[in-house]
């Protein structure tokens, strides 16, 4: 289909644009098809942030939806805890949760699939047995429902603010505070939708709370324990007082440390979870060791101060 551009539309990103006269698809889906080539900008390819003209003559090719069923695959996973209703998994830095915009294999879904046969259904054929999540280059502990009645009951006591989560997060500066919280609301940004912001009067519910564990020369190691669970709360909270969590450059962080290896992921570690097993109500605490590569960057850094 052939689309046309008015006067007020100038300055306006490609996929936004498209989105709008298209509202029935999803702008994530329409990245998609910005970047396989089916929306052409006078008669040439154009990335999703290309500023739309007066005049331009725009040609959409809709792509089929993606396929609305995940699909076991074997990959391995780290079990932490198990019972009859739910599963601890000890996620790896760079495996995403569920299928989204541009992926569709390899998340922790696939995986679940190729190891349980039975999951809860409740947030659908796309993410059975999801019940929080964890980003994407985020590792550590994160609680799997084997059945419908414990994803109710589980997300119950998320709603309720009833589990308790702690992070470690290494930052970059020197945090003055030992301890601090912070209670600013969480908002999609208007311009970078990638990210998130603080900077937005109207937005959801947030705090994260934090203690400092250790200190180096030019950054901080942090325990951070949250009562909400917004998209990237504790990146986007540290980072709104200075702090960016090391590695992850979309909230500030230098890509290079000067002596240090590239760290490859965000230093964001999910380490405990406090939950009530939910058939006995039995209070179940399942930690997860820092991994590897976080270790060892820690002992390098404290090597070069």
């Amino acid at each position: 289909m052939r689309l046309s551009t008015a006067p007020s539309d100038a300055g306006k990103r490609l996929d936004q644009w498209v989105h709008e006269q298209l509202p029935q698809f999803s702008r994530a889906r329409i990245q998609e098809w910005i970047k396989a080539g089916r929306v052409i900008v006078n008669g040439e390819r154009q990335r999703p942030s290309h500023p739309v003209r007066q005049g331009d003559a725009i040609d959409v090719e809709p792509a089929e939806p993606a396929p609305l069923r995940a699909v076991p695959e074997p990959i391995s996973l780290s079990v932490l805890y198990e019972d009859t209703d739910v599963v601890a998994i000890d996620k790896p830095a760079g495996m995403v949760v569920h299928a989204g915009a541009g992926v569709h294999t390899g998340t922790l879904v696939n995986a679940l699939l190729g190891h349980y046969t039975a999951l809860s259904t409740v947030g659908g054929a796309l993410r059975p047995g999801i019940v929080h999540r964890l980003d994407r280059y985020t590792s550590g502990v994160l609680l799997v429902a084997k059945n419908d009645a414990a994803h109710h009951a589980l997300a119950a006591q998320f709603s309720a603010r009833k589990v308790e989560k702690i992070y470690l997060a290494l930052v970059h500066g020197p945090v003055k505070s030992e301890s601090g919280s912070i209670d600013r609301p969480i908002a999609r940004d208007p311009v970078r939708r990638t990210r998130m912001t603080v900077r937005k009067q109207k937005g959801r519910t947030a705090w994260t709370e934090y203690r400092v564990l250790r200190r180096f020369p030019a950054f901080t190691l942090l325990e951070a324990r949250i009562g909400t669970g917004r998209t990237h709360q504790i990146r986007v909270h540290l980072s709104s007082i200075g702090h960016p969590v090391a590695g992850d450059s979309l909230y500030g962080a230098p890509a290079k440390v000067q002596g240090m290896p590239p760290l490859g992921r965000y230093f964001l570690h999910a380490r405990r979870i406090r939950f009530r097993q939910p058939s006995t109500g039995e209070e179940i605490i399942v930690e997860s060791p820092l991994p590897p590569e976080l270790t060892e960057w820690l002992q390098k850094l404290g090597g070069i101060g």
